[in-house]
């Protein structure tokens, strides 16, 4: 019971923090990529401020390691979430659901429904990767001989065809981190299209099970 109140109290006092942070990284790495011709200075300022944003995840992710009591391995098992986000911190924002449910705990509230984590999640989720995706897929693609994504704009319809698992053709990355990158979000447009649909279609038997339950005898 100690633990998991000192866990409790490490994460109200680390939520503005991670925020914040979560907002300094994504901007910082926004900049980087879509401004051209970015002087050295305001190149190295960016640096800089994404990788102190990430030194806070990674200072937060040790210390929920050590207050867990757990070993490392297992740490990582159990907490997938928080690792991906650490690897890949322009993901950090799908902690938010995580921090609202948290809260709604403390405040003796009920948690979402199943399927409204599902649809919350994979509609965050769809935004943040589409975002995040066409960011790094424009950046090894903009300048890249025989690229057909020249503007940002271009990486965005890239990536909402892609994620919707839709695939005009129209525009493809030729690069070999940017086919890499194509292949992740490839990867997660399925994912999120099973598990919204899996959801939306266990809802849709619960309702009408329910009906059939309710419905008087002999109709």
């Amino acid at each position: 019971m100690e633990d998991d109140s000192r866990k409790a109290r490490w994460e109200r006092q680390s939520e503005v923090p991670l925020a914040l942070a979560s907002a300094a990284y994504l901007c910082a790495y926004a900049v980087r990529v879509l401004v051209h011709g970015l002087s050295d200075g305001w190149r190295a300022f960016c640096l800089v401020l994404t990788l102190m944003a990430w030194s806070v995840f990674a200072a937060d992710y040790a210390v929920r390691w050590r207050l867990s009591g757990k070993r490392l391995l297992r740490f990582v098992r159990t907490h997938l979430l928080d690792t991906v986000v650490l690897l890949l911190p322009l993901l950090r924002p799908l902690r938010v659901v995580n921090i609202y449910e948290t809260r709604r705990r403390h405040h003796g509230e009920p948690r979402l429904p199943i399927y409204g984590r599902v649809i919350v999640y994979a509609g965050l989720s769809t935004t943040l990767l589409g975002f995040t995706g066409a960011l790094a897929v424009y950046s090894f693609e903009y300048d890249a001989p025989g690229a057909t994504m020249r503007t940002f704009g271009d990486a965005v319809w890239w990536t909402c065809a892609t994620l919707a698992t839709v695939g005009y053709g129209d525009i493809t990355p030729v690069t070999a981190m940017g086919r890499t990158i194509a292949v992740g979000v490839m990867a997660c447009g399925l994912a999120l299209l099973g598990a919204v649909t899996g959801s939306f279609s266990s809802w849709l038997i619960q309702v009408f099970s329910r009906e059939d339950d309710e419905r008087p005898p002999g109709r």
